[in-house]
């Protein structure tokens, strides 16, 4: 039995494996070190994953799965899953839970359905690389991550035939990359600017003690969203010169994304791309071409909002753990975004100091949880994550506010008791709300799941004591439970994703 690391990315995925005292990526039999996080459904139903999928995403779109991550544990309502339908072409449609499918050639898939087709490619590579069938899994997750998606994310592991034998957040995971056996006592601040998500995580780290203080994240805030500003940037300029909108010439948007993805990534090393499509699309007088160079000073213009409200989330994420940029001795980078040299200026500038160049920004978060497998595969102890509830966690009240149980920034495990009383004359039921997120109203925070507790005494109001329980583990993952006091009557659940 082996136990992998992997990240499950937004943009791409990848896997990891300590072998003999030292993590490595683990290569897929092409070579590849990372995998495209993307599934795609051709027209003769066959099945796509990675680099073959994104190959054929050009002639079919509307059958190519991209940025799933972002989906992940939301209900179709979400205006996250709004947006994500005006980023890509694939169809995205709302369960009899209210959860949200995709469709691949007309058939409806929910969201781990897809992240597990990823996994199980993953998991085969692994195999292949291994020489060995019984593999399990730890899996990160963007330290945002609700208790939805976490539970989202080992549904999908279970339907991919892994085992997850622990789940641990991005940044804890790149922080172990970072420090692991060197014996430190350092205050890091790690910034992880994925392709779809923001996290940025202020840690103190003493010896084998990896205390989180402090997380705060956007979880629709990535690079994914930086290319949705060169795209918009383009198109604009293309219709502005030719009078013809691209805004429903899908191939020719998929086209104008890759491109677009492209040359973000030179301007990472260049201070120019030259992006060059022939035969966008046809007008008037036959086929058209979209040529542009686009500077290094352009990007920057066009994605300073974006860069500028990750260090707004920085600022806030030191006031939590009241530690002025000063104390910060390490910034640690993770995500092919912060390869952007603005967003390497803008952190010198606030920081005072320039970021590490101690992790792989692409592979820091798989070493990081391969790490954790040796650990959980050796037995080792001495090893203590503290990570932190990241979103309040409570009750939706029948006045329409929220009742915070747990705060956020809580060190976790945690588990909190509070009793409430009925609040009407002869009320033999309660129906809990279990909610998490930041407002102080309920309808705006995240409706995680409805426990009812059935079968109370017929008492004036305010007699019968109802105790709730809400604990959270390790991993993030919540479990509540409601007893009447007077009969010993309990109800229990854990939160999981609607998708089960």
């Amino acid at each position: 039995m082996k136990i992998i690391g992997i990240d499950l990315g937004t943009t791409n995925s990848c896997a990891s494996i300590v072998e003999h005292g030292h993590p490595k990526v683990i290569p897929s039999s092409q070579g590849y070190l990372t995998i495209p996080s993307v599934v795609a459904f051709t027209p003769d139903d066959k099945l796509l994953v990675g680099y073959d999928a994104v190959r054929q995403s050009l002639t079919n779109p509307e059958n190519t799965i991209q940025g799933s991550k972002r989906l992940l544990g939301r209900q179709y309502k979400d205006w996250v899953v709004q947006k994500v339908k005006q980023s890509f072409y694939y169809e995205i449609t709302e369960g009899k839970f209210g959860e949200v499918e995709v469709l691949g050639n007309q058939r409806p898939f929910a969201v781990p359905e897809i992240s597990a087709l990823i996994l199980r490619y993953i998991r085969k590579v692994a195999e292949e690389y291994l020489k060995e069938q019984d593999i399990k899994a730890v899996i990160t997750v963007p330290a945002h991550f609700n208790d939805r998606q976490r539970s989202a994310v080992r549904k999908a592991g279970k339907i991919a035939g892994l085992e997850v034998v622990r789940i641990i957040n991005e940044p804890t995971a790149a922080t172990l990359a970072y420090g692991y056996k060197k014996e430190q006592s350092k205050n890091l601040v790690i910034y992880d600017l994925g392709g779809g998500t923001f996290d940025v995580t202020v840690m103190h780290v003493e010896g084998k003690v990896y205390q989180v203080l402090s997380t705060v994240g956007d979880t629709f805030l990535g690079g994914i969203d930086f290319d949705n500003r060169i795209v918009e940037y383009l198109s604009e300029k293309f219709e502005r010169e030719t009078k013809i909108s691209l805004a429903d010439n899908r191939i020719a948007l998929q086209r104008l994304r890759i491109a677009a993805e492209e040359a973000k990534k030179e301007l990472s090393i260049r201070k120019e791309a030259e992006i060059k499509l022939p035969f966008i699309c046809s007008g008037p007088s036959g086929p058209l071409n979209l040529e542009y160079k686009l500077k290094r000073e352009e990007l920057e213009l066009l994605t300073e909002k974006l860069v500028d409200k990750t260090l707004d989330i920085c600022r806030s994420a030191l006031e939590i753990a009241k530690l002025s940029p000063d104390k910060i001795d390490d910034i640690v980078l993770v995500g092919g975004q912060t390869r952007m040299p603005m967003v390497w200026e803008k952190l010198k500038a606030l920081f005072g100091k320039s970021p590490s160049k101690g992790v792989h920004p692409d592979e820091a978060v798989a070493i990081g949880a391969a790490i954790m497998a040796d650990i959980i595969t050796r037995g080792e102890t001495g090893v203590l994550l503290l990570d932190v509830v990241p979103l309040s966690i409570g009750l939706g009240l029948p006045d329409g506010r929220f009742k915070e149980i747990i705060p956020k920034n809580t060190t976790q495990p945690v588990k909190k008791k509070m009793v409430f009383t009925t609040h009407k004359d002869n009320q033999t039921s309660v129906q809990l709300k279990v909610m998490q997120g930041d407002s102080a109203w309920a309808k705006d925070n995240e409706l995680l799941s409805k426990i009812a507790l059935t079968g109370l005494p017929p008492k004036p109001k305010g007699e019968v004591k109802v105790e709730v329980t809400f604990s959270v583990d390790t991993e993030g993952i919540l479990t509540v439970s409601a007893l009447d006091k007077s009969t010993g009557k309990e109800v229990k659940t854990q939160i999981s994703s609607r998708e089960e």
